[in-house]
């Protein structure tokens, strides 16, 4: 058994001669091309450090003193103007395009809403209450409907009339004349 083994040994090991003839004949081949000739780097130019010198001056964040802030005065005395000293209701916090009508219903001969936030909150409203980012007063209610009537500032320190309506058909972010 041994002699078998050592037989199958020697019989592999005679299989494992190297032919490297094809390597050896490449090696020749690239050692007889021309070498390329390869252009050398650039020559870089130090710059010299940047030294600031703005440390003295005044911060660009800062306002200039001595200087006064002039204000122009844009409103002018007979044009429409919304009432800013009011008190704020909850539905003021929410653009139009983030509300919607979840129900009305009649309640002593008023006429009411249930409004729903993009939030989730349900807010009860009726007329003459305010809902909106620019001051929107509720007009009136109709069954799925709310007339709304907006102030717009138009750019000249006036403001103007919008109307706008919510319906029941549309959800929060769909409002068509929002």
């Amino acid at each position: 058994m041994k002699k078998l083994s050592m037989v199958i040994v020697a019989a592999l090991l005679a299989g494992c001669e190297a032919q490297t003839d094809d390597l050896v004949q490449y090696i020749v081949e690239v050692k007889q091309t021309v070498p390329v000739n390869i252009e050398p780097y650039p020559e870089f130019v130090t710059m010299p450090p940047f030294e600031y010198k703005a440390s003295e001056l005044r911060s660009p964040f800062k306002r200039p003193r001595n200087v006064a802030v002039q204000t122009v005065e844009t409103k002018r005395d007979n044009c429409l103007q919304p009432n800013f000293n009011r008190a704020k209701q909850p539905l003021e916090a929410y653009g139009l395009d983030a509300l919607s009508i979840s129900g009305t219903f009649t309640s002593q001969g008023k006429m009411w809403a249930l409004v729903t936030a993009n939030d989730g909150s349900l807010h009860r409203v009726t007329a003459g209450d305010y809902l909106g980012l620019f001051f929107g007063r509720i007009t009136s209610i109709n069954d799925g409907k709310i007339s709304i009537t907006e102030m717009l500032p138009d750019g000249a320190g006036c403001w103007q009339r919008n109307e706008a309506t919510l319906s029941m058909s549309s959800q929060a972010g769909e409002n068509d004349n929002v």
